[in-house]
């Protein structure tokens, strides 16, 4: 297991499992097959989806990637991986519910679905529509992204906010997320020191200065919910869902 066995084997001091009642929804998974790197057969999302289930979740907001180098995803796609795999849910009598929106590439194309209002959503009339930068650099019109978003009258949400470490050694760059109006998303791996210790130590930060806005578990396959396990006894998750300004509840 490489990584994740090392995980497992750190000794930290851990609680009884966090309840995830108080989340009630997970936004940001791969869990429609055959569409990106996530789940890749119909069987690899139904067991994955029992996982979210047994774990308490009521719902799963999957978000599939759209970039235009490598997953060229339309709304239509989507929704239509979407439709097949709520008819296996159902089915199969898996007691969860789920919805479809997008994890977008900042990138020139994007701009361009901005413009033309083709842009997947979740949270209803909040238009929250998820957004991941490149993890090289930041994105040379990220500003200008963020602007087109709001001016269309979309909430963007920055995925894994964590994890661009060119912004580790300089936080202000997620302080102006926020004053840009950006909403911020953290990988629950995160706190488990999944990916490296720069960024657990960020995510951290941003549970201690409570603006975590949504919590996902970027799941795309099932190692990704061993890691929300072992969250689920660590005593910084437990802070971060007792914290007020989590949106999850309110999808």
């Amino acid at each position: 297991m490489g990584l994740f066995s090392n995980i497992f084997k750190k000794k930290q001091p851990l609680l009884p499992l966090a309840d995830l009642a108080s989340l009630k929804n997970d936004i940001h998974s791969h869990l429609i097959p055959g569409v990106d790197d996530g789940a890749h057969t119909m069987s690899d999302s139904l067991e994955m989806l029992k996982v979210f289930q047994e774990s308490g979740y009521k719902k799963v907001i999957t978000t599939p990637h759209i970039m235009s180098d490598y997953y060229r995803n339309t709304p239509e796609i989507i929704n239509a991986g979407l439709a097949d795999l709520k008819k296996e849910i159902k089915s199969k009598g898996i007691d969860i519910e789920i919805e479809a929106a997008a994890e977008y590439n900042v990138e020139p194309d994007f701009e361009e679905i901005i413009k033309n209002d083709n842009v997947l959503t979740f949270g209803g009339s909040n238009k929250y529509v998820l957004i991941e930068l490149s993890f090289f650099s930041e994105p040379k019109r990220l500003n200008e992204t963020i602007w087109a978003l709001n001016n269309k009258g979309y909430s963007p949400v920055l995925a894994h906010v964590e994890r661009y470490e060119y912004w580790h050694n300089d936080l202000d760059k997620i302080t102006e997320m926020m004053n840009r109006g950006v909403k911020l998303q953290l990988n629950i791996g995160s706190l488990t020191g999944a990916y490296g210790p720069g960024i657990k130590k960020v995510a951290n930060w941003l549970v201690d200065e409570k603006i975590v806005d949504l919590v996902g578990t970027d799941c795309h396959h099932l190692k990704h919910l061993d890691l929300l396990q072992l969250a689920r006894k660590l005593p910084k998750f437990h802070e971060l869902i007792a914290q007020e300004q989590l949106l999850n509840s309110t999808l």
